[in-house]
């Protein structure tokens, strides 16, 4: 009988260890009950994992919930069962494909007809994905993570800056550590392509752009926060080949399953950045999960930061938008049935 004593205490030892390292990594839930009753939320990449929950969870404290997606199909279906769940009526599903500056524009023109906007949470990623480029002709990733956001994060200033105190989430990745800025080939043009350097690249500008940002912001009452939420089962990591591998799905998957949380713990941290209490004032910090930690080195580097904001406004060709703030109009967002029914109107009133 002892000679199953040491491996079953060992693989106990190993259990035990990895459901206490699960409980680190996952953070837990937002302690905060704030509510946004009268507040305007816009989500990108909001038709599923982390951005759905975000929505859902934002949706449940009452916000006005705008999901901006890609897939409309997937939106609209994520949009409805949001609105079953949570019983909010106000929740509505938009067009937007960051790997198009003209679709960025297109969802900023629509969003510059909601009367305010109060949270933005810039959530949409892609990761590893093969030598694709966006239809404007940047590397997919920095395109998508960085630079679209980038973009629509600046052509809503305007909306952010009067709705004030409103708050920016930029979410990243612990990824950011291994990233390296090269401002002479951002679009990996020069050199080979690297597919991990390339993610890692994005969300390294992830930080920095927020760091710049909340330096330019300074006393508007628009703060601007970076959160890694933590190690995620979504689809976002579908081009990372582990799924494919029958190594991975079957010996790996147990252990990974210990500690890789679910999409509504890992909405957590960036509901903790729009709503928390204790995120009052606070700006250019980045978080790990839901503890603010510094981030790596890299992110530190304030001429870094004002190099990657010149590059990204040229990129973007940032100086030739001419969106004006509008006079408050009929918003282009359909209502739902569930709330058309019960205002028992046949237009929605801009918020």
């Amino acid at each position: 009988m002892s000679k199953y004593i040491l491996p079953v205490s060992f693989f106990g030892t190993v259990f035990g260890c990895a459901v206490l390292l699960k409980n680190h990594v996952t953070g837990g839930r937002c302690k905060s009950k704030a509510t946004i009753h009268g507040k305007t939320v816009v989500i990108t990449g909001a038709n599923t994992g982390i951005g759905k929950e975000t929505a859902r969870e934002l949706a449940k404290r009452g916000g006005r919930i705008i999901m901006g997606c890609r897939d409309m199909d997937k939106c609209e279906a994520a949009a409805k069962e949001i609105r079953g769940k949570t019983l909010n009526p106000h929740v509505y599903a938009c067009k937007l494909d960051l790997a198009s500056l003209k679709s960025v524009r297109e969802f900023a023109e629509r969003i510059q007809k909601e009367k305010r906007v109060d949270i933005l949470v810039n959530n949409a990623g892609v990761m590893r994905c093969p030598d694709w480029k966006t239809e404007d002709g940047f590397d997919m990733q920095f395109g998508v993570n960085h630079l679209g956001h980038f973009l629509l994060t600046n052509l809503l200033l305007g909306k952010l800056k009067e709705s004030s105190p409103s708050r920016v989430v930029n979410v990243t990745s612990l990824a950011h550590a291994v990233g390296k800025m090269d401002f002479e080939d951002l679009n990996w043009e020069r050199k080979k392509f690297d597919t991990k350097q390339a993610y890692c690249q994005s969300k390294l500008a992830n930080v920095l752009f927020t760091r710049e940002l909340a330096k330019q912001l300074q006393g508007s009452g628009v703060t601007v926060n970076a959160v890694h939420p933590g190690i995620v089962a979504t689809e976002l990591g579908r081009h990372t080949g582990l799924h494919q591998s029958q190594f991975s799905s079957t010996v790996l998957s147990p252990f990974f399953s210990l500690l890789i949380k679910n999409p509504e713990l890992g909405a957590q941290p960036s509901v903790f950045l729009a709503v928390s209490e204790e995120m009052e004032g606070v700006t250019g910090r980045y978080y790990d999960v839901m503890t603010e930690k510094e981030p790596a080195p890299a992110a530190l580097d304030d001429r870094a930061a004002q190099t990657l904001w010149e590059a990204s406004v040229r990129l973007v060709a940032l100086g030739e938008d001419t969106l004006m703030q509008p006079e408050p109009t009929r918003s282009t967002l359909q209502p739902s049935p569930e709330e058309t029914a019960a205002a028992s109107a046949s237009s929605l009133e801009v918020h």
